[in-house]
């Protein structure tokens, strides 16, 4: 199997910690979104979203979607599982995931970025979007977990919603957020920094993060 990534993309530094929480490690490419290497017709051919992560076979099969793996390897490999067997606690926590992935992560992606900026947006203009938009999505994600005890998201292991959520809290201090009004948010990033998984998906661990 190869990865295909980039250090600093939050979809893919989901995908690598579901990874190390398989203890499984996977070939990886590196596409330099910076430098619109991801729109280069020979990774187009393998993504035609030209996004990243895309997951690619040695048989020539390639998955797309960050939480679409994610899925495909919690089937794969059971333990430890990223949803619970609890089909109401299921549903929350597959809720939590998507208000990342998909009501908040695209809206201050770099596609989105650069758009702003190709319509005259000024830098501070488009970083303080970014930064709005995080905002919102983490104060709905708080929210959720307003019964929640567990030192994670939803219980005493990490799930999916950890998965998502630390990459999102990268981003927003990539963004400078004030994350003050979240403290349940940053007291679960904190936990899940403390477990090896977690560490060695990182972005600054990365061999394109030099």
């Amino acid at each position: 199997m190869i990865l295909h990534g980039y250090f600093r993309s939050s979809a893919a530094w989901r995908v690598r910690i579901a990874f190390a929480l398989k203890h499984l490690e996977p070939a990886s490419v590196s596409h330099n979104l910076r430098t619109g290497a991801h729109l280069d017709p020979a990774y187009a051919a393998l993504n035609p979203q030209k996004l990243v992560p895309a997951l690619e076979f040695a048989d020539g099969h390639v998955l797309t979607q960050s939480l679409a793996i994610i899925g495909w390897l919690d089937r794969l490999v059971p333990e430890p599982a990223f949803l619970p067997a609890d089909s109401l606690q299921r549903a929350k926590v597959e809720a939590f995931a998507l208000t990342i992935a998909c009501d908040t992560h695209p809206l201050q992606n770099l596609k989105v970025l650069n758009r702003l900026r190709a319509a005259g947006w000024s830098e501070v203009q488009v970083r303080g979007w970014a930064a709005e938009v995080i905002s919102d999505g983490l104060s709905t994600c708080e929210a959720l977990l307003r019964d929640e005890t567990g030192p994670y998201c939803f219980g005493a292991a990490p799930t999916l919603a950890d998965i998502c959520l630390v990459p999102q809290i990268g981003n927003a201090r990539r963004f400078k957020v004030d994350l003050t009004p979240y403290p349940k948010l940053v007291a679960i990033d904190a936990a899940c920094a403390e477990l090896p998984a977690f560490v060695a998906a990182q972005p600054d661990r990365q061999p394109d993060a030099a």
